[in-house]
């Protein structure tokens, strides 16, 4: 996804709200949804509905691991101090306060660094040995610290960070659903929304991680773009005008001056803001007129 769309886009919900001043629903919901598809991609087993049963109307589920609801609630709190935290450094202790507030209570070692040596499942790539954590960990913060400062691209530093932190893989387990909460911490210092990786999403997110291993983490800051691209349109969506309004393509051609095909064409070449939504693309009026002005005239 184009830069100028996606600034053109921020800049378009920055307009309309803050993210300090999203409404509560809104906020919650986007908690659930970050919370749901973090937990999914590890092996949770409660599916979109349990989650925003507990989440947002506050109901029990039955039949489901307790580990996996209490990890549930605790991750959509540590989600939503985010926007608290960050107008604060990110730092080691950062990270240790994310693992406890996400795993007290589920895992012996919460908010402990691994002492143990570990595998990645499906990864070629090992872990430092776990005497070379702290020192790795304490490079991985000064280097990011030095680089955010000089202030590189938010997209590419963040695919680095993130990278980084999954391959030293700091914890015994749950350094996924920590390094997602920090990677969206950074994005929010930044003023830019939370990305949500789905289930959908996880093997073109864990191809990218296996790329950076190949010296190559363009195609996770791509990845981290089309993400991006999919949180504005949604927000847009909820807190916008008419205008940002999802609606289907084959909606949206009867209107405009684009046929639903090619609208399609473009969206599944990540060139128009685009989200599936039960198997088909929506997309607005907004987001399509970002694209003619951007793309559109180029084609």
């Amino acid at each position: 996804m184009r830069k100028s769309i996606l600034a053109t886009l921020r800049a378009e919900l920055l307009t309309r709200s803050p993210l300090d001043s999203l409404p509560e629903d809104v906020w919650k919901r986007t908690g659930a949804l970050n919370t749901w598809g973090t937990n999914a991609i590890e092996g949770n087993t409660l599916d979109r509905s349990d989650v925003e049963r507990i989440l947002l109307e506050q109901k029990s589920v039955g039949n489901r691991p307790m580990p996996d609801v209490i990890e549930t609630i605790q991750h959509a709190a540590a989600f939503a101090k985010l926007l608290d935290r960050r107008r604060e450094p990110i730092r080691l202790a950062t990270a240790l306060q994310l693992h406890r507030e996400v795993f007290g209570g589920t895992k012996a070692d919460a908010g402990q660094w691994r002492r143990v040596n570990v595998r990645i499942a499906g990864m070629k790539h090992a872990p430092p040995r776990m005497e070379q954590v702290l020192p790795m960990m304490a490079r991985w913060e000064a280097e990011y610290t030095r680089r955010d400062m000089l202030g590189e691209d938010p997209f590419g530093l963040g695919a680095w960070m993130h990278f980084e932190f999954e391959s030293i893989h700091p914890f015994g387990d749950g350094n996924g659903r920590v390094g997602r909460l920090l990677l969206n911490l950074h994005f929010l210092k930044h003023d830019w929304p939370p990305v949500h990786i789905l289930p959908p999403d996880r093997d073109r997110y864990l191809h990218g991680l296996v790329r950076g291993h190949e010296g190559n983490l363009s195609e996770l800051e791509t990845f981290l773009r089309v993400s991006m691209t999919r949180s504005l349109i949604d927000l847009l969506d909820q807190v916008g005008t008419r205008e940002d309004e999802l609606k289907p393509l084959r909606v949206l051609g009867r209107r405009g001056s684009y046929s639903a095909k090619y609208l399609g064409l473009r969206a599944g070449q990540e060139e128009l803001p685009a989200i599936k939504i039960s198997g088909d693309w929506h997309s607005s009026e907004r987001a399509i007129h970002v694209y003619r002005d951007f793309v559109g005239r180029e084609s």
